[in-house]
């Protein structure tokens, strides 16, 4: 199985990329793990909604860009479904025996996803009703992913 994931901007302190780094090396065993940055667009303070939706346009194009024809798509969206561990293990699971080999999963910038994005997508997937910075869902996705893994795999996990 391949993983992609698209995430818009840097990671910038050095313990998420520590972290970041950490869990690829261990889902190394599991799938092939791309991890895609696209640049995010600087927001003023005081910015409107006509502005914040130009910039998750802008974001999201670039998003588009490396989303390939053939992915399964997932968006990280506060709006979407909300699974347990055992249930996205049995989802990866699901597509994989079911000939999807290939999913990107999409982290937005700190406004969301646009909706040209959340319409790309293949499915909503959301972790909380919170907001997390997206630096850190990097890291949250990726524990998910070898916590997926394991499950799959019939390995011990921390429950």
């Amino acid at each position: 199985m391949r993983i992609t994931v698209v995430a818009v901007g840097k990671v910038k302190e050095r313990f998420f990329a520590n972290a970041i780094g950490e869990y690829s090396k261990r889902l190394s065993r599991y799938c092939k793990l791309d991890i895609l940055q696209v640049a995010d667009e600087k927001t003023p303070d005081g910015a409107g909604s006509a502005l914040e939706r130009q910039i998750r346009d802008k974001e999201g194009e670039r998003i588009l860009a490396q989303l390939k024809e053939g992915m399964y798509v997932v968006a990280l969206a506060i709006e979407g479904k909300m699974l347990s561990s055992e249930e996205l293990a049995s989802r990866i699971q699901q597509l994989g025996t079911g000939g999807q080999s290939h999913i990107a999963l999409v982290i937005g910038g700190s406004l969301g996803l646009s909706e040209a994005v959340l319409k790309r997508a293949d499915c909503l997937l959301s972790f909380s009703r919170m907001t997390f910075p997206h630096q850190l869902m990097r890291v949250i996705l990726l524990e998910q992913l070898y916590r997926g893994f394991r499950i799959i795999a019939g390995e011990p996990y921390h429950k």
